[in-house]
């Protein structure tokens, strides 16, 4: 199937500016370091999550210096229950980098984004195209899906990118920045909202007729089985019961006080949280760093 890359272009800018979710972090008013704390918190987390946590964060944390002076454990508090609160560090770590390296403005250019700690090719990606309007290759599970079935009239991309992947994506992208940008935007939110992968509603996408996907009949998925990961008596859900333990605490936890049915995992897990600087221990236990 030929695609008019220019017509799907210009479609879905035109769905994206009637109908996009008026998500904070796109305001007009958002400054870099806003949009880099909602793409490091959006990872692996729903945005009605995300929401009110970023709102909270950057009234408390709105500069990459106030973050940086900030004390860990009061970091790891804020982050609440959003998840993988080795993201709160990681965005710690960055901010003060970002202090010492670069007078605490967000850069623009990919590479110092990416010598950042814990910045990945994807949020390097997406700060240059959503705080700076800059052409870049934003592809996360969402482009992915969009352009694995537009493009290639599959289901599912690939279990993991393919520089022959990134190669083709990077015909979609315009040359001009700011198309360049809606570009990512718009196809961004295709994938989260209409494109979806489960329920994808093609009855109201608005690149339909150019789905080489839609127009083979929606073929099954015909590679390894999408299996969802597990959480119930997991060591991710046995770590979160120990970090909300702590956060909610003023003093040292005695792991006795932990409510879990196996103690060796209760063990192992709060060694790994010591690891990842996420606990300290203390005489009677463990406490925020």
């Amino acid at each position: 199937m030929t695609h008019d890359r220019a017509a799907v272009r210009h479609e879905l800018a035109a769905w994206f500016a009637a109908v996009h979710r008026p998500l904070p972090w796109r305001g007009a008013d958002v400054t870099p370091w806003g949009v880099l704390v909602s793409e490091i918190m959006l990872q692996q987390t729903p945005a009605s999550r995300v929401e009110p946590r970023w709102r909270d964060w950057l009234t408390r944390w709105p500069t990459p210096a106030a973050l940086a002076a900030a004390p860990v454990d009061e970091v790891l508090r804020a982050w609440d229950r959003l998840g993988y609160p080795r993201r709160a560090l990681r965005l710690r770590d960055a901010a003060t980098a970002i202090v010492d390296r670069h007078d605490g403005k967000v850069p623009d250019d990919e590479a110092e984004l990416l010598a950042l700690p814990g910045i990945g090719r994807y949020t390097a990606a997406a700060v240059r195209a959503f705080a700076f309007g800059r052409r870049s290759l934003v592809l996360d599970v969402n482009v992915r899906r969009v352009l694995a079935r537009l493009a290639t009239g599959v289901e599912h991309p690939a279990a993991h990118e393919t520089a022959a992947e990134r190669a083709a994506a990077w015909e979609w992208v315009p040359d001009d920045d700011a198309e360049a940008a809606l570009w990512s935007a718009s196809a961004m939110e295709l994938g989260a909202v209409v494109c979806t992968a489960r329920a994808p509603r093609c009855e109201a996408c608005p690149v339909a007729r150019h789905c080489a996907w839609l127009a083979a009949g929606r073929p099954e998925w015909d590679g390894a089985p999408r299996v969802a990961q597990a959480w119930e008596g997991t060591d991710r859900q046995c770590r979160g019961r120990i970090m909300a333990a702590l956060r909610a605490a003023h003093g040292p936890v005695p792991l006795a006080d932990v409510a879990w049915p196996d103690p060796d995992q209760l063990v192992r897990c709060a060694d790994s949280l010591v690891a990842d600087r996420l606990a300290a221990r203390a005489t009677a236990g463990l406490t925020l760093p």
